[in-house]
């Protein structure tokens, strides 16, 4: 039965990969956020199995990394392949992103930056 107490009528295997890619998305690996005077960064470390259901050498859209089970706020964009070690999703957004909307709210950016800056001990402003 379904958790709506209805008759489950998909295949046995259907049943399998689904528990099967829930037990994987499950021991996704999520980073601390890192930081630079633009951006912010995580890593994401996906258990290899679920490597296979990814497309190879490109980024990934958000509705890919979200539909493998990577579950953060919105912002993050998947910005590099790791070579090396293709298990690794590398995001970013700008400083300074709503994790509600995904958009950059200008006093959060400042805030933001103010922050990345005390923590480096930098005083000024990075000339562009």
């Amino acid at each position: 039965l379904r958790e709506n107490n209805q008759p489950d009528t998909r295949s046995k295997q259907s049943i399998t990969k689904t528990k099967r890619y829930k037990m994987s998305a499950s021991r996704i690996e999520y980073s601390e956020k890192y930081a630079d005077d633009d951006h912010e960064y995580r890593h994401v470390i996906l258990p290899k199995e679920l490597l296979r259901q990814l497309p190879r050498n490109r980024l990934l859209s958000e509705s890919e990394w979200r539909g493998v089970g990577v579950q953060q706020s919105r912002g993050w964009v998947h910005y590099a392949l790791h070579r090396p070690e293709p298990h690794i999703l590398l995001f970013r957004r700008p400083l300074g992103t709503d994790p509600q909307t995904g958009r950059v709210d200008p006093e959060l950016k400042r805030q933001a930056l103010e922050e990345y800056k005390t923590q480096f001990g930098l005083k000024q402003n990075r000339v562009k």
